[in-house]
């Protein structure tokens, strides 16, 4: 196998070899050698938002004087590239690297830097006339940039992304809501009969599970735009000026159209991810939420002869390889092993976030990939729940007013007629006999016909 061709360039351990059409350089090789874990690179988002930092700041140290104008502009054009995802091949460190995502921050500027000395003609690797660190850096400590780059493409995903889908979903389920309202079937507690409730009734408890998980989640959104921004390497602002970060933040709140702020304690703001871990506990509680909305659905749907079948859910595809006509609840199963996952991610955040060791946590990559996976997928599963499940549930009324009829509860409308001791003997004759409740009131005349019509009227039971 030929060589790769490469290039020498050094940094402050010495010289290391570089693939020759590589933008990233000496301190990025070193990272890549050191840390071939698992494969997983830095979310497009991340990337994104360090490049807006970068942008951001040149221009800021442009405008202050402390950049020359044309390095600035180059840097500017280069970070602008990067946010694009022009240059994502690039970005090669494993989200497995040091703690505190140095290695991430130093591609960054190594990339915008070697894109920055091609826009002005010079040689990718020299460092001249853009240095990575002096001009690309300049004002910033990675110890501050990479989780500012992280709230911000948290902020962002959750805004743009998760935000949106889970809205999408409260809408197909309270649509549902409305649609079922006239079916009545039996209700369950402790997954035995219950008494009596409307279709549309148990959609409209679905609907308000997301309407509040939407609430949960943007509560979460104050603490995760709070940014570290300005504290560079423990907290004090050493090489920054004071309003060089507030400025930085202003130019990319309004870059991305969301609101954004810089931390009230730069020291709380690098020690911990407190945010992180807010953030995550709303996406474990939305899981928890999904959970049951999706386990619900696919039950109410299970049969489609053996099951509860009392709604029939849209056929997606072939169920089994070996019998023939079986259709599975796909989509309810994709949400659910979604909401595993997002469980599972919350506990590596967790972990991660107790692990602020005095001035750093430096479990800052993994907590990163872990909430922005989280998020993307819960996203993507609630759009798909909604479009290719909820929006196609029909009701099987006939079912529904067959086990309504069927079931033994429906003698607790009579307590108050004769008594919970004779309606519980009913429902145990019944039981045994395997006649329903109202035939069984008819035979033994409990109650005059017209007053028992009434009181068994399911409908009349499941309130206005």
């Amino acid at each position: 196998m030929a060589k790769t061709e490469s290039r020498m360039e050094s940094d402050s351990l010495g010289k290391v070899e570089v693939p020759a059409d590589a933008l990233y350089g000496a301190q990025t090789q070193r990272a890549a050698e050191n840390f071939p874990v698992s494969g997983l690179r830095l979310p497009r988002r991340v990337i994104r938002a360090l490049a807006l930092i970068k942008k951001a700041a040149a221009q800021v140290n442009r405008t202050s004087g402390k950049l020359e104008p044309k390095l600035a502009d180059a840097i500017i054009q280069a970070a602008q590239e990067v946010a694009a995802g022009q240059h994502d091949r690039d970005f090669v460190v494993d989200i497995f690297q040091t703690g505190s995502g140095t290695s991430s921050n130093m591609n960054a500027n190594e990339v915008i830097g070697n894109r920055a000395i091609q826009i002005l003609g010079g040689v990718v690797g020299s460092k001249k006339p853009v240095h990575p660190n002096d001009h690309v850096n300049m004002g910033q400590s990675s110890n501050d940039v990479f989780p500012t780059a992280v709230h911000i493409a948290a902020t962002e995903a959750i805004e743009r992304d998760l935000v949106p889908a889970l809205e999408a979903l409260q809408a197909a389920l309270a649509a549902k809501a409305k649609a079922f309202d006239h079916v009545v079937k039996i209700g369950r507690t402790h997954l035995m009969d219950a008494v009596p409730v409307r279709l549309g009734q148990e959609f409209s408890g679905y609907a308000q599970i997301l309407t509040n998980t939407v609430r949960r989640v943007r509560g979460a959104l104050p603490s995760v735009s709070e940014l570290a921004l300005g504290g560079t390497a423990v907290g004090t602002g050493l090489n920054s000026a004071p309003d060089f970060a507030p400025k930085i933040i202003r130019i990319v709140s309004e870059e991305i159209g969301i609101p954004l702020c810089q931390a009230t304690n730069l020291f709380e703001a690098l020690s911990t991810r407190d945010g992180l871990v807010e953030a995550s506990g709303a996406l474990r509680s939305a899981a928890a939420s999904l959970t049951k909305v999706a386990n619900d659905i696919r039950w109410l749907g299970s049969g489609p002869r053996c099951g509860i079948g009392e709604i029939l859910l849209p056929d997606l595809q072939p169920g089994s390889s070996i019998m023939p006509g079986k259709v599975n609840p796909v989509m309810s199963e994709m949400l659910l092993m979604i909401c595993a996952q997002v469980v599972g991610n919350d506990a590596a955040i967790g972990w991660g976030g107790a692990a602020g060791n005095f001035e750093l946590n430096v479990m800052i990559p993994m907590m990163a990939y872990n909430l922005l996976h989280s998020v993307g997928i819960l996203a993507s599963g609630c759009r798909l729940f909604a479009a290719r499940c909820v929006e196609g549930i029909e009701p099987n009324e006939e079912r529904c007013l067959a086990l309504t009829e069927q079931s033994l509860a429906m003698v607790t409308a009579l307590n108050e007629a004769i008594g919970y001791d004779a309606a519980a003997a009913i429902a145990k004759e019944s039981v045994k006999s395997g006649k329903t409740v109202r035939q069984l009131c008819l035979e033994k005349n409990v109650l005059p016909k017209e007053q028992l019509d009434r009181l068994l009227d399911a409908r009349r039971m499941t309130g206005s």
